[in-house]
């Protein structure tokens, strides 16, 4: 990486590989301990959340950070809000403050420039024959290419909204946001912390939002999270209702 990595983590890289998440398991499930970023020039079967396809084109970030026991089970999911932060930090931090309302964080685990799509995130946990709970967080961000194809949400990338973002620079800011959002996390115990500065991030607070969920669609409007890391959107009728999955649409568009 450009920027030395924190104390404590290392790096595999490669020129090409199937999937950066694929390879930090099999790493875990070879006994590595952890703290071990797995990178790629070319990713060419990597998936985002819900399986769909994430290929990761050259000049583009296509990376794994694999944490083995960095929380309780039942507190790991709540990692993406910090992986979220870190990001968008890391991209503030390379592109400069201006840039700062430009990009957003929408829920789940999506990056957003200008209303569009420009990274992704995937948590994956797996627990291992020896017991011990691997964590893997993958990140995919469009630095210099998107798709061109329709997809789910409009794409873009940083080079087509003439922000300069190289790949490599942005790993290394990014591993250095990651290794500070991981210790304000405290295991799970602060997300509180977390959920505030999230918040600060998002795209969509307080406006009409679309949620497609497996068996509806929920419209109402962007309240907040709850704790631990719901979506809460308040309805028309008053309600408020707190869901775990599900494709949101800024703007109450789908």
């Amino acid at each position: 990486m450009a920027d030395r990595l924190p104390p404590g983590y290392r790096r595999q890289s490669f020129a090409t590989l199937g999937s950066t998440n694929t390879e930090a398991f099999a790493a875990a499930r070879g006994g590595d301990a952890g703290n071990l970023w797995v990178t790629t020039e070319e990713q060419t079967a990597g998936h985002g959340r819900r399986g769909r396809t994430w290929i990761g084109g050259r000049g583009n970030v296509a990376a794994s950070l694999l944490l083995i026991d960095p929380a309780p089970p039942a507190l790991a999911p709540t990692i993406a809000f910090v992986a979220g932060i870190a990001l968008h930090q890391a991209v503030v931090d390379i592109a400069g403050p201006a840039v700062a309302e430009r990009v957003k964080l929408k829920w789940p685990n999506d990056l957003l420039l200008d209303r569009m799509k420009v990274a992704g995130i995937s948590v994956e946990g797996d627990r291992l024959a020896d017991r011990r709970f691997a964590v893997v967080i993958g990140f995919g961000v469009n630095c210099r290419v998107h798709p061109e194809s329709e997809t789910l949400h409009p794409a873009t990338d940083f080079a087509a909204r003439n922000i300069p973002v190289e790949a490599e620079h942005l790993l290394g800011r990014l591993a250095e946001r990651m290794a500070g959002e991981l210790e304000r996390w405290q295991r799970g115990s602060n997300f509180r912390a977390v959920r505030t500065a999230w918040l600060a991030r998002s795209a969509g607070l307080g406006e009409p939002i679309r949620v497609r969920l497996a068996d509806r669609s929920l419209d109402g409007r962007f309240d907040s999270l709850d704790d631990d890391g719901r979506l809460v959107v308040a309805l028309g009728d008053g309600r408020r209702e707190a869901v775990s999955a599900g494709d949101v649409f800024l703007g109450g568009l789908a």
